[in-house]
């Protein structure tokens, strides 16, 4: 049903916290990575819930070897891939509403119009009403080639759920689902697309040197077809039958910092996503958190000499974007390593800052003329930085105050920024070249998320996936095409 949104309350929740680690140097992949101590930096909001006291060793749980139809009857199946023996995998008879195949027709006009779609979904979505950076997200909106969508949700039963948006935004056919306790990102191409989502993991014994890091789970890329069924499953962790989260070496998610971000080059898929590091520390092992990168091959393998294992240490805010022209993933973070928004692996500063609780990474985007945009925030004012490689040679204030700036490109030549408003959405359209203004700010009638995104569609739209009229609904708000 494509309705006004209804402005209402959500909580606004701001309380910041500090993450007091022992300083550490890794040797990953060659590379020496510096963990800094992140005590008196809270550039983090405060978890919804303390964690356990001791170290928590939940039962094992494998890779889903199947997709389910909507609802799931039994548990799914499983099988026993790790990232080094990874067997692809289909669902059975399972149906998203045939072909993602289409085109869309949407009228474009000389200035930015918005139309606001109320989906209503067969079960509630987990998370509405919570952003803090370690709760988990409720939705995620991938564009189709031709201007369809997939819509990923994570539901009330540890299962995250996908299905298929036609022109209208309406949802068409029987949603899939995978097991998943929380959803990460979604990305589509004309053969599918590929699901970024956490599963539940290991801890082990440890014993922890101090501190609390509970749980250990895993992060996993799943690859669908355009029925829904899942063709492949690859962590991009590394928690095994042999290694456990609290094993030396161990990479795993936690409850702390770990959301991500997909990208593709049109063949292999990139997933950038915070991550927590065991480090062996005489009898025992300390828990430190930076971000890994890994890339997957269309077969569903890990791709060697591509990524990395850690590259910024204490990150928040892992953004990433595939640059056709240089034929290469460019990720960016925030960054307690001398507070600032990096380009990691090795460290390169685009934006110097201040760890003042207040310094958030917003979204990258490619530049018209060459480089990259991102937008980030500090002390509740946004800021719009160019840069290639490094330090940025442009940096501008669009008048957003926020500390959670969504930048996404809009059509060949334009950006859209957006940013929280009350109980309602801002944003504005931005030159891709020049980064200034075109036209005036839009209110977009649907509620902002401070870790989720608007998404670029084909034919110059773009869309975002946001909190419904109850837990039952979603609401997709499209920036229709401009001339």
């Amino acid at each position: 049903m494509r309705t006004s949104s209804t402005p209402g309350r959500r909580p606004s929740s701001r309380r910041l916290w500090a993450l007091s680690l022992s300083a550490v140097v890794l040797a990953v992949a060659g590379t020496t990575v510096a963990i800094s101590s992140a005590s008196g930096q809270p550039a983090r909001h405060r978890p919804p819930r303390a964690a356990a006291t001791t170290p928590v060793s939940t039962a094992t749980s494998t890779p889903a070897a199947t997709a389910t139809t909507q609802p799931a009857a039994t548990s799914p199946a499983t099988s026993t891939s790790t990232p080094e023996d990874v067997s692809a995998t289909t669902s059975t008879g399972s149906s998203a509403g045939g072909s993602a195949a289409g085109t869309c027709d949407r009228a474009a006009s000389s200035t930015a119009q918005v139309e606001v779609t109320d989906v209503k979904l067969p079960n509630k979505v987990r998370g509405y009403g919570s952003e803090g950076d370690t709760e988990v997200l409720p939705m995620a909106i991938a564009s189709v080639p031709g201007g369809t969508s997939w819509l990923a949700w994570a539901g009330t039963d540890d299962r995250v759920y996908l299905g298929q948006l036609g022109c209208d935004d309406e949802l068409t056919g029987t949603p899939v689902s995978f097991e998943g306790i929380d959803l990460q990102d979604v990305q589509a191409d004309a053969d599918g697309g590929v699901l970024l989502l956490t599963r539940k993991g290991d801890c082990g014994d440890g014993p922890l040197c101090g501190g609390e890091s509970s749980p250990c789970n895993t992060m996993h890329m799943i690859r669908f077809d355009n029925t829904g069924a899942q063709v492949w499953d690859q962590q991009v962790t590394n928690l095994s039958d042999s290694v456990q989260g609290y094993d030396d070496g161990a990479r795993f998610v936690w409850w702390y910092q770990h959301h991500g971000r997909l990208a593709t080059d049109g063949e292999n898929y990139a997933a950038y996503f915070g991550t927590a590091i065991t480090v062996q520390n005489g009898d025992c092992v300390d828990i430190h958190e930076g971000d890994r990168m890994q890339v997957v091959s269309s077969t569903g393998e890990l791709v060697k000499n591509q990524g990395f294992e850690v590259g910024c240490s204490h990150a928040w805010t892992s953004r990433i974007v595939y640059d056709p022209d240089a034929k290469k993933f460019v990720t960016t973070c925030a960054t307690d390593n001398d507070c600032r928004i990096a380009q990691p692996n090795p460290y390169r500063t685009v934006a110097a800052s201040t760890c003042d609780g207040t310094l958030f990474g917003g979204d990258l985007v490619l530049g018209q003329d060459g480089g990259y945009w991102t937008a980030w925030s500090q002390g509740n004012a946004t800021k719009l930085s160019h840069f290639t490689t490094g330090q940025a040679d442009q940096t501008l204030n669009p008048g957003a105050a926020t500390q959670h700036p969504h930048l996404v490109q809009y059509g060949s030549d334009r950006m859209l920024l957006s940013w929280e408003s009350g109980s309602k959405t801002s944003a504005t359209v931005l030159d891709r070249s020049t980064g200034k203004a075109v036209g005036s700010t839009l209110s977009i009638d649907v509620a902002d998320h401070d870790y989720m995104s608007f998404k670029q569609y084909d034919d110059g739209s773009a869309a975002y996936a946001a909190a419904g009229t109850d837990t039952g609904s979603v609401k997709i708000a499209r920036v229709l095409p401009m001339t």
